[in-house]
C-alpha cells in the first residue's frame, strides 16, 4: 500500500495513530511527512515512527505532498490553512481532515478553492488500531480519491462512508464522543460497585470485562440489541428491576437528549468556524 506522499500537518495523538497505523500496514516509512511546532512533540514522533520524515515548517512537508491530512484542532484550522494555499494550489493534493464540526466548503475556501476534500470522524480507540470513523467526501473527490482516504484511515479500524456532509455531525456525536460515554456508565458502575462493599480493582476488572464481552457478544451474535437485552432481563429479575428503574426516571429520553445536544454542539463548531474563517 503506497499512494504517494502523505503530508500530515499536526502531529497529534491522532496523527500519530494514523501514521503508525500506516506503517504497519507496509507504507513506506519516508512517504510520510509530518510538521510539528513544538520540539518535544518531533522527537516523540521520530521515535515512534521511525523513517517518518519530521518536520518544523508545515509547507516544507505540504510542498511534497500527494495527500494532505489536516490533524490541528478545529479552533486553529482556518489559521492553519490559509497560508498553505498557494503551496497547495500548485499541485492540488488530495485534502483530508480529521477536524472535527469544520465543513469541506471552509476548508475548501480557506485553501484555494477546487479541491477534493475528505472528511474523517475518527475516534479515540484509533490510537490501538480498534477505532471507527465516519467518512464523507466533497463533489470533486473522485472514486479513487476516496478510496485511498478510506484505506489511510482503516489502518486504524473500519470506515463507514456516509452520503451527506451533515451526517459527519452525527458520526461526531455518536462514535466521535461515544468513548466518553462509556467511560462514564464504567465509572458509574466502579463507584455503585465500592458504594455497595466491593473494593476498587475487582469493581473495576467486572465492569471492564463486562464491557469488554457485551461489546464482542453484540458484534459477533448478529442480534439486535432489544433481543440481546431480553435473552439478560427474565422477568421478575434483577436486569428488570434495573430497567424499570432506569424506564420509571426517563433514561433512555435523557440520553437521547444528550446526544442530539453533541450533534448540535458539532453543527456550531461548524457555523463559528465559518465565521471565524471569513477574519
Amino acid at each position: 500500500m503506497d499512494y504517494g506522499k502523505v503530508a500530515f500537518v499536526g502531529g497529534g495523538n491522532m496523527a500519530c495513530a494514523l501514521a503508525g497505523g500506516m506503517l504497519a500496514a507496509g507504507y513506506e516509512p519516508g512517504h510520510i511527512l509530518i510538521s510539528e511546532p513544538q520540539a518535544d512533540h518531533r522527537k516523540r514522533l521520530a521515535e515512534e515512527l521511525p523513517g517518518a520524515i519530521i518536520h518544523n515548517r508545515n509547507e516544507a512537508v505540504v510542498s511534497e505532498a500527494d495527500c494532505v491530512l489536516l490533524a490541528v484542532k478545529p479552533q486553529i484550522l482556518s489559521d492553519v490553512c490559509k497560508p498553505l494555499a498557494g503551496t497547495v494550489q500548485r499541485k492540488k493534493p488530495l485534502i483530508i481532515s480529521i477536524a472535527a464540526g469544520v465543513r469541506s466548503r471552509d476548508i475548501d475556501a480557506w485553501l484555494g478553492g477546487d479541491l477534493s476534500v475528505v472528511r474523517v470522524m475518527p475516534n479515540q480507540a484509533a490510537l490501538l488500531r480498534l477505532g471507527i470513523s465516519g467518512i464523507y467526501a466533497n463533489e470533486r473527490t473522485t472514486p479513487a480519491q476516496l478510496q485511498i482516504a478510506s484505506n489511510i484511515i482503516a489502518t486504524t479500524g473500519p470506515v463507514i462512508p456516509v452520503p451527506r456532509e451533515r451526517d459527519i455531525d452525527t458520526v461526531t456525536a455518536v462514535s466521535g464522543t461515544g468513548p466518553a460515554y462509556f467511560y462514564l456508565l464504567v465509572d458509574m458502575l466502579v463507584k455503585v460497585a465500592e458504594q455497595l462493599g466491593l473494593d476498587h480493582d475487582s469493581a473495576l476488572a467486572l465492569s471492564l470485562e463486562t464491557a469488554r464481552g457485551a461489546g464482542e457478544l453484540a458484534e459477533q451474535s448478529g442480534e439486535t440489541m432489544d433481543t440481546l437485552i431480553a435473552r439478560v432481563r427474565s422477568p421478575g429479575g434483577t436486569t428488570a428491576a434495573a430497567f424499570d428503574s432506569l424506564d420509571s426516571q426517563g433514561f433512555r429520553d435523557i440520553f437521547s437528549t444528550a446526544v442530539i445536544a453533541a450533534r448540535d454542539r458539532a453543527v456550531e463548531l461548524a457555523d463559528q468556524a465559518h465565521e471565524k474563517g471569513k477574519d
